[in-house]
Parts: C-alpha cells; structure tokens; sequence
C-alpha cells in the first residue's frame, strides 16, 4: 500500500473514532445514538470548515512568526524562488519565526494561501545547500496539500478528546439519563480509549506525511544529501536549544520537534526518528554536484557518485 492511501486509511479511521464517540457521547447524555452521531458531524464540519478557511493565520500568531517581503529576507526568497517551479507552484509568501532554534515548517490550505517560514536560527546554522533541502521539504508539504491534511487530523482529535472530557466529567457529576452502573463503565472505557486511539492515528499519519515529504523534496532537487546534512543540524541545535515561541500543538509542521520532552514523549512523537530519516535518505539513489556558479544542480548516474565519494 503507498504512502497517499495509507494516509486515507488513517484519516478515515481518524473520522471513524470521531463518529463513534459522537455516538456514544448521544446515546449517554440524550438516550439517541442517532443524535449523538448529527452532533458530531456537524461538529466534525464546523471545526473542518474553520480549520480549511484559518489554519494559515492561527499557526503563524501562534508561532509569532511575521509575514516577510523578498527585501527583507533575500536569501530565503531567492532558494524558494527558485525551488517552487520545480514542484510546480508559484512562490508562498514568506514568513521569519524570531527564535534562535533552528527549524522550518509551511501552512496554508493550498498553494495559493501556502506559507513557508523559517526562523531565524535555520538561517544562521544550515548553508544554501542544506537551506535548500529543508525548503524542498517545506514545498513537498505544499504540493500535496499536506498541511491541511494534517490539520484537520489534528483538529479532529481534538474534538475526540474534547468530547471524552465531557463524558468523563459528566459521569463524575452525575447525568446519564439514569444509565446503569454497566452502561457508565462501557462509557468511562470509551471516553479513555477514543481519545488516545485518535491521538495514534493523528500521529502515525504526520510520520507518514513527514516520510513522503523528505522523499519527494530530495527527489525533485536530485540531492538527498543536502537534507539529511541539514537534519544533523537541526536535530542537534533543537536539542541545544528548544523552541520558546509557539505552541507544542503546532509540532507536527514543523521539520523536526522543536519541543522537547523525556523518552515517554518520544513515544508519541510526531515525527519518525531522525536516524530513520536519515538513513533512508542516505541511501536514496541519486546524487548531486551543488555548483553555485552554474545556477542549477547537475544530476549524476549512483555509480559517478561513488567513484567520486566512496
């Protein structure tokens, strides 16, 4: 199964969860799992539809980050102007996040309200052949429309766990139309269990959605090299120096976490491990000569490279 229908899958057992537990939520609180079920998914497209017209703006307050002109940041300007009509898109608006911790991530519902940001650490720490592998990363994300998907995901379980919240603290205070002691545990167990089932495939689709990117951005620059050097940096500058800005709901758009949290976090991350990302794309069969002088990047046969770099 490829990565794009394994993402549909996922997204639709995400909806499943969420339908289920509107359900349940009805039929302890109203007697009707029929009314439970129109709750939520009018719920269900109330939050899509903000989330589809607003997720742009509330990511970029939410990361402090500011809209920039090509004046102001011309280094950023002048890789993505020439990296976006290779993915087919004209240029994002472009955003600077002001924090030191290196990192990059794009918003926006499609290529035409797309936004890439960078903060100011990334531009400090990676040099233009590293910059230009996270920025394919950042434009991968926008030709397929990634961010939307993720933010949808995101807002969904969210509203699972926001629905368990009102079951549980319901059944604390009373309520339940006089359910039996049975009925209350069954709810109880589904009001723990949806949210985090929800919260897993949240996250297993970002890690697909972040695998896809790396393949599709190297790919269409000819040098997966240029991006896994730039995840050595970043992995380590993040560490060195978490994000300050920003909610860690917004995680998942970024390049790498840049929140940091104990190993028990790491087992709900919503990134594949850095060394897997690494590795895999170490071992992508393509290569190439990052000549700044020519203007373009010079694509070589595998077996070139490694008479050149053994």
């Amino acid at each position: 199964m490829g990565t794009g229908a394994r993402t549909a899958v996922l997204f639709a057992c995400i909806i499943g969860i969420f339908v289920v537990a509107g359900g349940i939520l009805g039929q302890y609180l109203f007697g009707s799992f029929l009314g439970g079920l129109v709750i939520a998914l009018i719920l269900s497209l109330a939050i899509n539809l903000v989330s589809y017209f607003f997720c742009d703006r509330f990511v970029l307050w939410s990361n402090q980050a500011r809209i920039v002109t090509a004046a102001e940041a011309p280094r950023l300007a002048r890789i993505v102007d020439e990296l976006a009509p290779k993915f087919g898109l004209i240029r994002p608006r472009l955003a600077i996040v002001p924090t030191q911790t290196p990192n990059a991530f794009a918003t926006g519902r499609d290529a035409e309200h797309a936004v890439v940001a960078a903060t100011e650490g990334i531009l400090r720490l990676c040099d233009d052949r590293e910059l230009r592998g996270v920025l394919a990363h950042e434009l991968a994300h926008v030709k397929d429309r990634d961010i939307l998907l993720m933010t949808f995901a995101a807002t969904l379980a969210g509203a699972i766990s926001y629905a368990a919240q009102m079951v549980f603290f319901q059944s604390l205070f009373g309520g339940g139309n006089g359910r039996g002691n049975q009925n209350m545990i069954l709810v109880l167990i589904a009001a723990i269990t949806a949210p985090i089932a929800a919260l897993l495939v949240q996250l297993a689709i970002s890690r697909s959605r972040e695998s896809r990117a790396d393949e599709v951005g190297a790919r269409t620059i000819g040098d997966p090299n240029a991006l896994a050097d730039a995840l050595v940096k970043l992995e380590r500058g993040n560490q060195a120096n978490p994000m300050n800005v920003g909610s860690p709901a917004s995680s998942s758009l970024y390049i790498v976490n840049p929140f940091r949290g104990g190993w028990f976090a790491s087992l709900f991350s919503t990134h594949p491990p850095i060394e897997e990302r690494i590795a895999r794309l170490r071992s992508m069969k393509l290569s190439y000569d990052y000549r700044p002088s020519v203007g373009s990047p010079r694509l070589r046969s595998s077996a070139a490279s490694r008479a050149t770099h053994p």
